[in-house]
């Protein structure tokens, strides 16, 4: 298979540095060139329909970010004042658990820790 992963996520901001710094605080992910190392597991790629309404109309993108203790970050993000929302009907044994918030500049995120193996 001649493509082995997604190696990065480009996306225009109004301000890139404080909401590089969002991203390292709040999620733990390390912006720019020297690289984000990720945990090896699953990767959705599926383009949705442009009538979909999985995530913000005005929006062309979502990140999913995969995480191990969804809980755990719920709680953190909350007690920072970020406003995360779950929905029990998102989550199923066969798909996972869902979770989802915006970064500062109105940019969905769907937090997913994948199901037990």
């Amino acid at each position: 298979m001649p493509v082995t992963g997604i190696g990065g996520f480009f996306f225009r901001s109004d301000d890139p540095a404080p909401l590089s710094a969002w991203y390292q605080t709040h999620l733990g992910i390390t912006a720019g060139y020297s690289g984000w190392k990720q945990s090896a597991g699953t990767t959705i790629f599926a383009p949705f329909p442009k009538a979909s309404d999985y995530f913000p109309a005005d929006k062309s993108f979502m990140l999913n970010l995969r995480v191990d203790d969804i809980d755990a970050l719920i709680a953190s993000l909350t007690a920072a004042g970020i406003a995360v929302t779950t929905n029990p009907e998102w989550d199923t044994p066969e798909t996972g658990r869902f979770a989802r918030l915006y970064d500062p500049e109105g940019n969905a995120i769907e937090l997913w820790q994948p199901p037990e193996d």
